[in-house]
């Protein structure tokens, strides 16, 4: 590679936020009454406040080159006698910039990025006088390999989400983390670091974490991080300090290589485990880290570039990135309708109907989120000392576990009440209701709290899948009933399915918006229809599946066919989570509402009328060995038809996409980008997938059933030609 052509790659991208390297000289603080000279320090900043995190794009990567090599040069004249590199506040770097990579089109166009940082680390790596980073903050992916790739490391103690996240976007650790990392903390550890946390829904480490693992020689507190860290360095070039890295093994060595090929032999499970080998990359990461047992650094890098400009081609990267950074990153802070946020109304006192698990779980959720009073009501005190003590335990768990000051726990308890009285809702300024999933009940306490509460209360309904229009008929103002559909278990799931009714006015649905961002949730608006995204999706998908099954289809078979999609769970194993009944209270609404698309089970039926809560045996699922108990099986009745795997799963794919075009059509989200988001919020879709619409666009389903795909060209694929 030459400058030329690393030039003509800067030149692809003329809108690249340019993450800048400035130096620094400081004289180091005198050991033992000698200063050990001059220290040059790099600091990386974009310029831009602390919601523009610092990334790594072509022009990034160049200037920080010329940088580098022009240190290098004054070590060798004896100028300087070490390099530091750290990053602005909060933030080392937040590695490559993904805009710049997702947009790379050519193959060649790939193997340049991964060799130009390459080349830049390099550098970093052999100065030819100690390097040091000086993690003050975020590093991931090319971030931390900053870091990986320096002498030695420092880092604070208030740095979070620190990280190489590469198995979890499409690509690999390309620039030197697969080869250093497993060297540096031993090969288990970094199959943690590169397999096992991304996969897990991106999991990051705190300072204090990455320092236990021996990622860093060194961490100091945040308000001198950069002193300490400058006057720790003088120490080591000193030769006052030496540090220690008991995690740091040799891969020549019999022990160390036995230990290399179990822990790649663990990564390879569990990523069967979590994507059913859905996605090329973490496979990629695993093969690398065992070629590189062997392999020298420089042959490591040429083959990770490889893989790299592999990766970079293909349509599970385009999609994770479309998943990663322009649903979640970007259009879930931007939801698509969401009125003027200045017509939202202030909330300061919450109530909720109902004391039971789902009402718990949301006036715990209030009080500690939104710090505002929450009341609970239920029909007799029974109830409602069981709903606030569950609140009060659930305090006490995170006390005990050190996620919440004991102050910060006094609060939250001193704000959750209760009351056998919905007058206690008098001076409420949102009401949201969580009772039995029946219209009748809801109309009921609609009534009774609209008689209560002021002109100005807004009414929410956390129903999953009845009409919300059918709630507010008979309601002296309409206008004021808003869907408020939370996923259980509440803290957990992100997703806010917001549900706006045709007579829900503009600041009803803006205060639900602005509530919703409170709460850190991310909110989707959708229209009023049977079961709105989520559920009624994924009710289409378990219909079919139950359908085959009833059909005649194995169990095995019809419960697995969909293991290419690398769904979190079976939809045997969803349906027991969720609950047979609530499953199939669901299907029925779904199946008055739209017909034979959704097909009611006999077979579950006979399930729950015996008071079966699964079809597979919970202990042999347990066992990894799903079985159906003899008693299960002699409850329900079987057709001739059986299917096989594929054509479950083709049954399947086209099923979804059916459904997916009937809901676009029906204006139930504003585009197939909402339905991808709420699935992957809502419902763990693998974000590899891109969400559900890029993948039935690549398996042929959206063609083959509405004649056109979701998407157009390069928006989770390979751009047009």
């Amino acid at each position: 590679m030459s400058a030329a052509d690393f030039r003509k790659l800067a030149d692809l991208f003329p809108n690249e936020t340019v993450t800048h390297s400035y130096v620094q000289d400081i004289e180091l603080p005198a050991v033992d009454g000698k200063s050990p000279g001059t220290f040059a320090l790099v600091t990386l900043d974009n310029g831009l406040d602390h919601s523009k995190p610092t990334t790594l794009g072509p022009e990034t990567l160049i200037e920080l080159g010329i940088v580098l090599e022009r240190l290098k040069e004054r070590a060798t004249r004896g100028e300087i006698v070490g390099v530091g590199v750290t990053g602005k506040p909060y933030f080392l770097v937040a590695g490559a910039d993904l805009s710049t990579v997702k947009s790379i089109s050519g193959r060649e166009h790939g193997l340049w990025m991964a060799q130009l940082g390459h080349d830049v680390y390099a550098t970093l790596a052999n100065l030819g006088v100690p390097s040091f980073a000086f993690i003050n903050g975020l590093a991931l992916g090319g971030g931390l390999e900053i870091a990986l790739q320096s002498t030695y490391r420092t880092v604070s103690t208030g740095a979070g989400a620190l990280a190489l996240p590469e198995a979890f976007i499409g690509l690999i650790p390309g620039w030197g983390g697969v080869y250093i990392l497993p060297r540096l903390i031993g090969p288990e550890n970094a199959v943690k670091v590169m397999i096992e946390n991304p996969l897990s829904n991106n999991r990051t480490l705190t300072g204090p974490q990455a320092f236990k693992l021996g990622m860093a020689d060194a961490m100091f507190e945040p308000a001198d991080f950069v002193e300490q860290s400058v006057a720790w360095a003088a120490q080591v070039i000193a030769g006052a300090v030496s540090p220690e890295r008991a995690n740091a093994v040799n891969p020549a060595e019999p022990e160390v290589a036995a230990r290399w090929a179990g822990a790649i032999a663990a990564g390879r499970s569990f990523v069967e485990a979590k994507t059913s080998n859905g996605s090329p990359a973490p496979a990629k990461v695993l093969e690398v880290m065992e070629a590189n047992r062997t392999l020298t650094q420089a042959q490591s890098a040429e083959l990770e570039c490889e893989t790299l400009a592999d990766l970079m081609q293909t349509d599970e990267f385009r999609s994770t990135v479309y998943a990663f950074l322009d649903l979640v990153q970007r259009r879930s802070k931007r939801p698509a309708g969401a009125p003027d946020r200045k017509l939202a109304r202030p909330v300061t006192k919450i109530g909720v109907v109902g004391a039971g698990l789902m009402a718990s779980q949301l006036a715990m959720l209030f009080a500690r989120q939104l710090k505002v009073p929450v009341v609970m009501t239920d029909i007799d005190q029974a109830r409602v000392d069981k709903g606030v003590g569950y609140v009060h335990a659930e305090v006490d768990k995170l006390l005990q576990k050190g996620r919440i000051s004991p102050d910060a726990a006094n609060r939250t308890r001193a704000l959750v009440t209760g009351s056998v009285s919905k007058e206690a809702f008098a001076d409420a300024d949102f009401v949201i209701e969580a009772v039995f999933e029946e219209l009748n009940v809801k109309k009921q306490v609609f009534k009774e709290v609209e008689a209560i509460v002021s002109a100005e209360c807004i009414l929410a309904t956390n129903t999953s899948s009845l009409s919300v229009t059918a709630m507010a008929e008979d309601l002296e103002h309409p206008e004021r009933l808003v869907g408020f559909h939370f996923f259980n278990p509440v803290a957990v799931m992100p997703l806010l399915e917001i549900v706006r009714a045709p007579k829900t006015d503009d600041a009803v649905l803006a205060t639900a918006f602005e509530l919703a961002k409170g709460l850190k949730k991310s909110a989707v608006l959708v229209k009023d229809a049977p079961a709105f995204v989520v559920n009624r999706i994924l009710l289409r998908l378990m219909g079919e599946v139950t359908a085959a099954f009833d059909e005649g289809t194995p169990a095995e078979v019809a419960d697995n066919a969909l293991r290419p999609m690398g769904l979190p769970m079976t939809p045997f194993v969803l349906g027991a989570m969720v609950g047979l009944p609530v499953a199939q209270h669901v299907q029925e609404s779904l199946h008055a509402a739209f017909g034979d698309r959704f097909q009611v089970s006999e077979n579950l039926q006979a399930l729950i009328d015996n008071g079966v809560k699964s079809i597979w045996d919970p202990a042999s699922v347990s066992a990894g060995q799903p079985a159906i108990p003899a008693e299960t099986l002699a409850l329900m009745s079987f057709g001739t038809s059986p299917s096989t795997s594929a054509e479950v799963l083709r049954r399947t794919q086209d099923a979804l996409a059916q459904e997916i075009g009937l809901m676009l059509d029906e204006g139930v989200v504003a585009g197939p980008e909402d339905i991808d988001l709420c699935m992957i919020l809502g419902a763990g879709w693998p974000m590899f997938l891109g969400g559900i619409t890029p993948y039935l666009d690549r398996v042929g389903a959206s063609e083959r059933v509405n004649g056109k795909k979701f998407l157009a060209p390069g928006v989770a694929s390979e751009p047009a030609a």
